[in-house]
C-alpha cells in the first residue's frame, strides 16, 4: 500500500499579513493511520521542502494524541521538511492519494495545474482520492473525462460556512468551501460544527474538519481493503 499525502506550499493568509499553511492534525493523524496500517507514505508539496505549518495549529488547543506523537518523531519530522515537489510525480507510483487541510490549499493547490491533473489522472485509474476540512477545495477545476465539474452528482462534505465563520476568516478565503461544492454540483452535507463526518462516494472521500481527518485516513485505508 503507497499513499501520496499533497500538503500546500502557500503560508499567506490573504491580505491579512498573517501566516497559514497545512494544519498540524490534518497530517499528523493520517500520517499515523496509514503507517500503523503498514503504508509507504510519500510526501508532496508544489514548491517541495518544508511546507508552511498554519501557526493556529500549532495552538495548545489544536493538539491531539497524533501530533504529539509527531513531536517525538524525528523520521516523520525529517519526512516532511523534504516533500517531493508536486510536478513530475508518476500516478503509477501511488495506490491512493490524500489531501490535508489548513488554509493554504485553497489558494495553491485548487488552481495548481499538476495536482488538478493529478487527481483527474488518480480517478481513471481507479485509485482513491482523499481530502478533508478546507483540502475538498482541491476538487475546485477537477473534472472528469467529458468535463463537467469532478463533484457534481457526488456525495461531498468540507469545512463548513459556518465554521469558515467562526474562524473569522469568511471574508478573508479566496472562496468558501462549501459554497464552492455546492456550486459544482456536488451533493453537500455536513455534520455538526467540528464534529467529525466523512463522506464517501465511490473513489472520493472527503471528510469535514480536523476532527474528521483521522475517519477520513481510515476509510481511505478500508478502501484500499
Amino acid at each position: 500500500m503507497k499513499i501520496l499525502i499533497i500538503l500546500t506550499s502557500h503560508s499567506e493568509l490573504g491580505n491579512t499579513g498573517k501566516k497559514t499553511g497545512f494544519w498540524l492534525e490534518e497530517f499528523a493523524a493520517p500520517y499515523y493511520v496509514f503507517t500503523d496500517a503498514g503504508a509507504v507514505v510519500t510526501l508532496a508539496s508544489p514548491k517541495g521542502g518544508q511546507p508552511p505549518l498554519d501557526p493556529k495549529s500549532d495552538e495548545k488547543d489544536a493538539q491531539t494524541a497524533a501530533t504529539a506523537r509527531f513531536r517525538k518523531d524525528p523520521k516523520a519530522q525529517a519526512a516532511l521538511a523534504s516533500t517531493h515537489a508536486l510536478a513530475g510525480l508518476d500516478v503509477a507510483d501511488f495506490d491512493a492519494v490524500f489531501y490535508p487541510g489548513g488554509h493554504g490549499p485553497l489558494w495553491d493547490l485548487a488552481e495548481d495545474a499538476d495536482s488538478i491533473a493529478l487527481i483527474q489522472d488518480t480517478l481513471k485509474a481507479g485509485k482513491p482520492v482523499a481530502a478533508v476540512c478546507h483540502a475538498p477545495g482541491v476538487l475546485r477545476h477537477v473534472k472528469t473525462a467529458d468535463g463537467t465539474p469532478l463533484v457534481r452528482g457526488k456525495k461531498v462534505t468540507g469545512f463548513t460556512n459556518t465554521e469558515e465563520a467562526a474562524a473569522g476568516l469568511t471574508d478573508v478565503v479566496p472562496f468558501l468551501v462549501e459554497d464552492m461544492l455546492k456550486e459544482n454540483g456536488g451533493e453537500y452535507s455536513k455534520g455538526g460544527d467540528w464534529q467529525p463526518y466523512v463522506v464517501s462516494d465511490g473513489l472520493l472521500i472527503t471528510g469535514q474538519n480536523p476532527a474528521s481527518s483521522e475517519p477520513a485516513a481510515k476509510a481511505l485505508v478500508k478502501l484500499l481493503g
